[in-house]
C-alpha cells in the first residue's frame, strides 16, 4: 500500500472547528510538523478537506 507523507505549512488560527479537528486527527497541529499515512479513502477525505493548510507526498 502506498503511504503519504502530510506535512502542516499554514496555522490553524482562525479556522473552523472541523478543520482543526481534522488536522488534529491526522497528527499534526503545528507548523511544519510531519506525519506518515498509509494512502485510504479516509485520509484522502481528510486532505481533501485540509488541502490549504498542507502539503502531500507519496512515498515509495
Amino acid at each position: 500500500m502506498a503511504k503519504l507523507k502530510i506535512t502542516q505549512v499554514k496555522s490553524t488560527i482562525g479556522r473552523s472547528y472541523r478543520q482543526c479537528r481534522v488536522i488534529e486527527s491526522l497528527g499534526l497541529g503545528k507548523i511544519n510538523r510531519t506525519v506518515v499515512h498509509d494512502d485510504t479513502p479516509t485520509i484522502r477525505g481528510m486532505i481533501t478537506k485540509t488541502q490549504h493548510l498542507i502539503t502531500v507526498e507519496e512515498v515509495k
